[in-house]
């Protein structure tokens, strides 16, 4: 995507705005602004990351996330695909996830159950003539 362009994903509309340069303590980044709209209102600006650490010459990728409760746009920094990642063109990944947010729901309901189980008279009476059984003999 070149700076201004922008591309359809999901029902929103994803413009590549700007990339800008950051230093933290321990690493350079460059950062993207890309800014998500639906219907011409703008819904949040994303901001992934391509990051250099100084400790290693490994480049890592920090991706932006666009969460609700039923659905997730994941967008990333790629290479640039020009000498100067001010001025050029960059490769843009997105990535529309629906009802990952589920995930963490089935977890909490499984737990749930779990619960409910333990709490079961029926389970600690069973439990209770095993150790009986195990007395007696």
């Amino acid at each position: 995507m070149a700076f201004g362009d922008s591309h359809p994903i999901a029902g929103y509309t994803l413009r590549f705005d700007a990339v800008k340069p950051e230093r933290a303590s321990n690493y350079a980044a460059l950062v993207g602004e890309l800014t998500l709209s639906q219907n011409g209102q703008t819904i949040s600006v994303l901001r992934p990351e391509k990051r250099q650490y100084f400790s290693s010459q490994m480049p890592m990728t920090e991706a932006a996330i666009y969460h609700t409760q039923i659905k997730d746009i994941y967008v990333s920094l790629g290479e640039p695909l020009t000498a100067n990642p001010f001025t050029g063109d960059w490769l843009i990944r997105m990535h529309y996830k629906p009802l990952v947010g589920w995930i963490w729901y089935g977890c909490i309901l499984m737990a749930l159950g779990g619960i409910i189980a333990l709490c079961d008279k029926r389970y600690r009476q069973s439990r209770r003539s095993d150790e009986r059984s195990v007395i007696r003999r």
